[in-house]
């Protein structure tokens, strides 16, 4: 499976947790969305996570697809499990995932080569609401567990 059949069936919202400011910052991407690589079509709905996960929506081959596309250390990023959220779209199920950096600050110039700019919550109004809404549900995952 290639790069790009795995991403029409899956999208990342990646994220930094700075503990010390409390400062959750997501990526605005160039073409104003915030999921990666690209927004979801228009007709996407959410739909309840499948009972059985396909090898195109398992969390680590999309991990690894996003660093070797991105060029981006593993090792400073995890992916965040409790996070499961499902869109139908006219193509099949997608997953979006969610990428945490736990690197000591936010990876800005890896970010801005990548064509995103990391902006705080309450910045990125203006945005689809369907994606504001995944961003509260991390916001409320992250910092409602203290950043855990």
């Amino acid at each position: 499976m290639n790069t790009q059949d795995l991403f029409a069936r899956n999208r990342v919202i990646l994220t930094h947790f700075d503990s010390y400011s409390t400062a959750l910052l997501f990526p605005r991407w160039n073409n104003n969305t915030l999921l990666w690589p690209e927004a979801l079509p228009a007709s996407a709905t959410p739909m309840p996570a499948p009972t059985m996960i396909g090898p195109m929506h398992v969390a680590n081959t999309v991990k690894q697809a996003v660093v070797e596309r991105c060029g981006l250390n593993p090792d400073e990023l995890e992916h965040v499990g409790e996070f499961n959220h499902w869109a139908q779209t006219e193509s099949g199920p997608v997953r979006i995932h969610l990428l945490r950096f736990t690197t000591l600050d936010a990876p800005k110039a890896a970010i801005e080569a990548l064509g995103g700019e990391f902006k705080p919550i309450s910045l990125l109004r203006g945005s689809a609401m369907s994606e504001l809404l995944l961003l509260r549900e991390v916001f409320n995952l992250i910092v409602g567990t203290g950043g855990q």
